[in-house]
C-alpha cells in the first residue's frame, strides 16, 4: 500500500476557510520549507494516516469526468501548470460546496508529493487536508539563565485527521484515498467535493469478495446445509488461508480449494449473484490480491466457538483434529486432539 520513505514535498500552501468571508484567507504565495525536519513533520501528519487505509476510489461524475472540478485542478498540477492559481481554484470549489450548516470553519493545506509509492512504483500525489479541530500543547522556551517559559497554545499533530484526500497520478483512473471524521449531516467532503466511486481494482476486489464470503458463510450457508459450527468456522479459516497464501486471485480454484463440495460450490455461486446486484458491486473473477486488505478483512473472520456460557474454542486449522458428538445422556460434545499444552 501507501509508503512515504523516500516521498518528497514539491509544493506546499495554506488556505483558511470559514462562512463567514471575514474570517477565511487565501495564500498568495506558496509556504517555503526549510529544513528536512519540516517536510519530515509534513509527512508524518499528513501523509501517515493513509498507510493503513485499505479502500480505493477514483474520480467520477454523473455527466462527464471532464466536468468534476477537482479532477481538473488535480490534472492541472500534475501536468506542471501553475500550483498556486490550481490551489485557490481547490480552495473556491470547496468553499462552493461547504454551505451546510453544520460544516465547520478550518485550515485547507495542499501539498504536491513526488516519490510516493504504492504498489511498488513511485507517483506523484496530491494531499488536500482540511482541519477543523486542533490539539493543545505545551510549548517550553528557556533564555540562558532565565527560567523557563511554558506557553500553551493550539495546533496540529499527529492525531487523526479530520477531512483528507489523497490522490495519486497512477494511470487513469487516478486512485485516491479518502479520509473523513465528519457527521453524516455534513458529507460534503467525498460525495460533493472530491465526488468519488470505488475503483474497481485488487484492493476494493479483495476486500469486497472476502466480505461477500463471510456473508455466505454465516448467514446462507447455514440454511442450505445441516453444518457444525466448527466446520463453519474451518470454511472461514480457509477462505482467509487462501487470500494469505496467494497472490492472485482465480475464483474457479477458490471455490475449488475452500468448499471442495459441488453442490456447495453451487450454493455459493448462487449467493455471490444474488449478492453482487443486491449490493451493486462489481468485480471480475480474477484480480491481484491486496495483502492490506486481506489484513483488515481477516479481523472480522471470527474463529471462535461459543458453547452455551462456559467455554471459548478458537479454531485456527486443522479441521481433522476435532470431533463432536453427543453422550448417552444427550450432552453435546468436541474432543480435541493436539500434541502439547502451552
Amino acid at each position: 500500500m501507501i509508503n512515504f520513505a523516500e516521498a518528497g514535498i514539491c509544493n506546499f500552501i495554506f488556505h483558511r476557510i470559514s462562512n463567514d468571508a471575514d474570517l477565511c484567507f487565501v495564500s498568495d504565495a506558496e509556504h517555503i520549507l526549510n529544513s528536512s525536519l519540516d517536510t519530515e513533520t509534513i509527512k508524518k501528519i499528513f501523509l501517515k494516516p493513509f498507510v493503513t487505509n485499505a479502500t480505493t476510489y477514483e474520480f467520477t461524475h454523473n455527466i462527464s469526468l471532464p466536468l468534476n472540478p477537482l479532477y481538473n485542478f488535480c490534472t492541472a498540477i500534475f501536468n506542471k501548470k501553475d500550483f498556486v492559481a490550481a490551489s485557490k481554484d481547490i480552495f473556491q470549489h470547496l468553499q462552493n460546496v461547504s454551505k451546510h450548516p453544520n460544516i465547520k470553519d478550518g485550515d485547507v493545506f495542499i501539498v504536491h508529493y513526488d516519490g510516493v509509492a504504492f504498489n511498488d512504483a513511485l507517483y506523484h500525489a496530491i494531499g488536500i487536508y482540511k482541519v477543523e479541530n486542533k490539539e493543545s500543547f505545551i510549548e517550553t522556551a528557556s533564555f540562558g539563565k532565565a527560567a523557563n517559559m511554558l506557553q500553551f497554545k493550539e495546533g496540529i499533530g499527529a492525531r487523526k485527521l479530520d477531512k483528507a484526500c489523497l490522490i495519486l497520478c497512477t494511470e487513469e483512473p487516478y486512485t485516491i484515498f479518502t479520509i473523513d471524521t465528519g457527521s453524516s449531516e455534513a458529507d460534503y467532503w467525498q460525495n460533493e467535493f472530491i465526488k468519488t466511486k470505488l475503483k474497481n481494482d485488487g484492493i476494493n476486489s479483495t476486500s469486497q469478495f472476502l466480505q461477500l464470503t463471510k456473508t455466505f458463510l454465516t448467514d446462507q450457508l447455514p440454511q442450505d446445509f445441516n453444518i457444525s459450527k466448527a466446520d463453519q468456522i474451518d470454511l472461514l479459516n480457509r477462505s482467509v488461508d487462501y487470500f494469505k497464501s496467494n497472490e492472485s486471485f482465480d475464483k474457479q480454484t477458490f471455490e475449488q480449494t475452500v468448499f471442495h463440495h459441488e453442490n456447495i460450490i453451487t450454493s455459493f455461486r448462487n449467493f455471490d449473484e444474488k449478492y453482487r446486484g443486491d449490493h451493486e458491486v462489481a468485480f471480475t473473477d480474477n484480480f491481484d490480491i491486496s495483502a492490506q486488505a486481506v489484513k483488515k478483512q481477516a479481523r472480522i473472520f471470527k474463529s471462535v466457538l461459543k458453547l452455551d456460557k462456559n467455554f471459548h474454542i478458537y479454531i485456527h486449522g486443522n479441521r481433522d483434529l476435532i470431533e463432536q458428538g453427543t453422550d448417552e445422556k444427550g450432552r453435546k460434545f468436541y474432543k480435541l486432539y493436539f500434541e502439547e499444552e502451552n
